[in-house]
């Protein structure tokens, strides 16, 4: 099978290569070619030397995605994205990138099996940021999509068209509605959810981080792990056990952010809590409040979608696969 991960050189993207380079079989069928794309050029791991590719290219530029799917990958993994912050700052940026990119990519798909029979899996990173206020106690599977950002609009278009492609039998897709990935390794980007990662990961690093928001705020959480796994089990699960509804809400943890220093001091100790400076931010309070708090994500559980129960096991897990398992 020729897989595709458009968006590789990102966390996501680079955990999902990493993972399927150590476990061969985790797709669930052998992979003789791998395709990895970003705007940079993706790392490969050395167990793909003979059997990869990587580009860097744009998916929003003309003709770039004619150019992936001429390969005709049998799954394409679709990553690619820029995050909530820039996307809000950026409007046009953000619907060329999040938008157009991805209808480009659906309708290279499209063409291509209108010029020989060609029907690939299609998996794609959606968000929580498609749903929007007033909320439930919990938001169901039954829910209404309606964004309060253009972060969240342009992921809630893309599901419509991913479900009606898929309807019309073009291509196998099911988008995949992540919660906000925590504790994500490396530097802070511009998400406006990145604070929920930052004031985790820096004092683990015995480094201070900055709080925007109250410690009642209340979010939706899996781990960077659990987020691989989501994309894993939606490359190898039966679509017909779906049906016509091609989006899903994946599992997670609701918490607030005071439970999220809580564990931090269980795990590392009070100094370690100690290094969240409170810095209020309206800007940032002001988008996080239009966002979810809670799911009750039964059809993904329900089709075997796993994540973790707590925020002990979000911060173990970074420090077993970030920090050697040593804070």
């Amino acid at each position: 099978m020729h897989v595709m991960i458009i968006g590789a050189a990102g966390m996501i993207g680079r955990k999902l290569v990493e993972k399927l380079a150590a476990e061969p079989e985790a797709l669930g069928y052998e992979i003789s070619r791998i395709t990895l794309v970003d705007v940079i050029e993706p790392p490969v791991p050395a167990a793909y030397s003979a059997t990869s590719t990587a580009l860097a290219l744009d998916l929003s530029t003309e003709g770039s995605a004619g150019q992936l799917v001429a390969t005709r990958p049998d799954v394409i993994f679709h990553l690619a994205a820029i995050v909530s912050g820039e996307a809000e700052a950026d409007l046009d940026k953000g619907y060329r990138v999040n938008l157009d990119g991805t209808r480009a990519l659906f309708e290279a798909i499209r063409a291509e099996g209108q010029r020989e029979r060609y029907f690939p899996r299609l998996i794609f990173a959606s968000s929580i940021a498609v749903f929007g206020q007033p909320f439930p106690e919990k938001i169901g599977d039954e829910f209404f999509t309606t964004p309060l950002t253009s972060y969240g609009t342009q992921k809630a278009i893309c599901e419509l068209l991913l479900a009606d492609y898929s309807r019309r039998g073009l291509f196998d897709g099911i988008g995949i509605r992540l919660p906000t990935i925590c504790i994500r390794p490396g530097k802070p980007n511009k998400a406006a959810s990145g604070f929920f990662s930052n004031i985790l990961r820096e004092p683990l690093a015995g480094q201070e981080a900055v709080l925007p928001v109250d410690e009642n705020v209340r979010h939706w959480f899996a781990s960077p792990r659990s987020a691989v796994g989501f994309f894993v089990h939606a490359g190898r699960i039966d679509t017909s056990r779906i049906g016509p509804r091609r989006n899903l809400t994946m599992p997670g943890l609701s918490a607030l952010v005071g439970e999220e220093i809580e564990a931090l001091k269980r795990m590392a100790g009070p100094k370690a809590a100690g290094l969240i400076r409170r810095e209020p931010d309206p800007v940032i309070a002001a988008i996080v409040a239009g966002w979810p708090t809670n799911f009750d994500a039964r059809r993904a559980r329900e089709l075997g979608f796993t994540a973790e129960s707590s925020f002990d096991d979000i911060i173990r897990i970074h420090v077993e696969d970030e920090l050697g398992g040593k804070i």
